[in-house]
């Protein structure tokens, strides 16, 4: 019997055969699910339990829910600040958690815990968002063991909007600390479905990250997991919320902050 927390699943378990499965084998050869199409890491072992994260770009919505039929996803935790956008409508929170409901996929918004745009103020400095600040905030730490209990029941992915792990928060700032971690004693495996379905696990990632920083993969000083944690600083600092600044006041008007 498959292991319902590996990646490289037969593609009958991963559709839960019947209508599903021939509505991949319908699928243009490259959008097929492919069991073993892993970029830069291997598949899940027994007590590993794999948190998926996906950017919906600007994606047409059956093209997303494909994406993440292909991986077998059960639910999907948005962890958008603002889960609205009047250039991509189809991910709109309501239209989007009744696209999936359609393909018996849940939906749970977590922006408000887990985005990057937040309403703590404590946690901004000149403006900025600053990540170091925001992964101590009682509500982040608590919508991380959110997703930590549900990983014991269902396959997750964490949605955002980018459409490259790289320049979104839910690589540079939530998968950052669950990285290593582990839930419900099972060690946490971290796979970046990308634009055309394949896979890149966190270890790529943090490789390409480093590529990025314009960083090696160590020198004399430093070993990598070193230069791997400063790469996410200075990533996280160029990627951070930033408040707008205040619109300038018209005759007869205050300024607005």
């Amino acid at each position: 019997m498959c292991n319902p927390f590996r990646v490289g699943r037969c593609i009958a378990c991963v559709t839960g055969g019947g209508a599903p499965l021939l509505r991949n084998l319908a699928l243009p050869p490259a959008m097929r699910f492919n069991p073993f199409r892993v970029v830069g890491g291997l598949m899940g072992d027994q007590g590993t339990t794999i948190l998926f994260t996906v950017g919906h770009s600007n994606h047409e919505c059956e093209k997303f829910l494909d994406l993440l039929s292909r991986h077998g996803i059960t639910a999907v935790a948005d962890v958008r600040s603002q889960p609205y956008s009047q250039y991509t409508p189809q991910f709109n929170r309501e239209t989007l958690e009744s696209a999936l409901g359609r393909r018996r996929i849940k939906y749970v918004f977590m922006g408000k815990e887990l985005g990057a745009r937040r309403e703590e103020r404590e946690c901004y400095v000149a403006g900025k968002a600053r990540y170091d600040l925001i992964k101590g905030l009682p509500a982040f730490l608590q919508g991380l063991e959110r997703l930590r209990r549900g990983m014991k029941t269902q396959r997750i992915a964490l949605m955002c909007s980018e459409k490259d792990p790289l320049t979104c928060h839910r690589t540079i700032l939530i998968c950052r600390q669950l990285r290593g971690g582990e839930a419900d004693g099972a060690k946490i495996e971290i796979q970046h479905i990308l634009e055309d379905g394949a896979l890149e696990s966190q270890a790529a990632a943090e490789t390409r990250l480093l590529a990025l920083m314009g960083l090696p993969e160590e020198d004399l000083f430093h070993d990598r997991a070193e230069l791997v944690e400063r790469a996410y600083d200075q990533q996280g600092e160029a990627i951070a919320y930033v408040d707008p600044p205040p619109q300038p006041a018209t005759a007869g008007q205050k300024a607005v902050p």
